[in-house]
């Protein structure tokens, strides 16, 4: 089985990505629901209570994959492509699991107007975590895109931007 990351910073099109991935009837995760992924103390590593609704202590919590589940999704075995989609700081640990990396971005002006409009996720709709947000365009994107053996420009509509992602994956 390909394993496929597509990584990027919030409102980059991961999760409406995986959405199209799913709708033509590949195994697709966003790994930012169904348990992928906990909240955790960055002081002490472990997990922690979710934060309230709207702001929260970036000082002291961080959204991170659950490594025994992400293991054991990258261990099967089988036919096709797994495609998984998330940004978290220890998906560092996994590169070496995946066939592909492919950064998903987009130009800041794009992200603040995605973030201002979605419905599936809060995340970036406070100024707070928007501030969050375009910090990390600055300061975890450049690693992302070291990381990343590609990188494709979501401004494209989806459509397009998912025939990219399988032309990628097909060349592999």
């Amino acid at each position: 089985m390909k394993r496929v990351l597509l990584t990027g910073m919030s409102g980059t099109g991961k999760s409406t990505v995986i959405r199209e991935l799913l709708r033509r009837g590949y195994k697709a995760i966003d790994t930012d629901y169904d348990g992928w992924s906990h909240w955790i103390n960055m002081h002490t590593g472990l997990p922690a209570s979710p934060p309230a609704p709207g702001e929260y202590g970036w000082e002291d919590l961080d959204w991170v994959w659950h490594e025994e589940r992400m293991q054991a999704l990258l261990s099967v075995e089988g036919e096709g492509t797994l495609f998984v989609a998330g940004t978290t700081p220890n998906q560092g640990k996994f590169y070496a699991r995946f066939d592909q990396i492919i950064l998903l971005s987009a130009p800041a002006e794009v992200i603040i107007a995605r973030l201002a409009t979605r419905t599936n996720n809060p995340y970036g709709a406070t100024p707070r975590t928007l501030a969050r947000v375009l910090e990390h365009l600055e300061t975890v994107e450049p690693r992302l895109r070291a990381g990343a053996g590609h990188e494709i420009d979501t401004r494209e509509p989806v459509e397009m931007v998912v025939a990219r992602i399988l032309q990628l994956v097909e060349a592999v």
